[in-house]
């Protein structure tokens, strides 16, 4: 059986944002990997980053500085 983990879940508007934010990510040594939206979340793309909580501040300034527009942020058991 599965263990969930509390895991950092951010949501983008576009595929090309989703894409670009996973080049970002493991450019700069980020964790995480592409997942398909949870159903708790309603979002544009259907496609979303999941990573350690522990690395939200950088990751969503990482994202920021590039420019990646990001649609939800959050935080829950996966």
């Amino acid at each position: 059986m599965l263990r969930k983990e509390l895991k950092l879940i951010i949501a983008f508007p576009s595929t090309s944002d989703a894409i670009a934010a996973e080049k970002a990510c493991k450019e700069n040594g980020h964790a995480g990997r592409l997942i398909p939206i949870p159903g708790e979340i309603s979002a544009g793309c259907g496609l979303a980053w999941a990573a350690p909580v522990e690395e939200k501040n950088e990751i969503l300034t990482l994202l920021e500085n590039n420019r990646i527009a990001v649609e939800v942020t959050r935080e829950m058991m996966i």
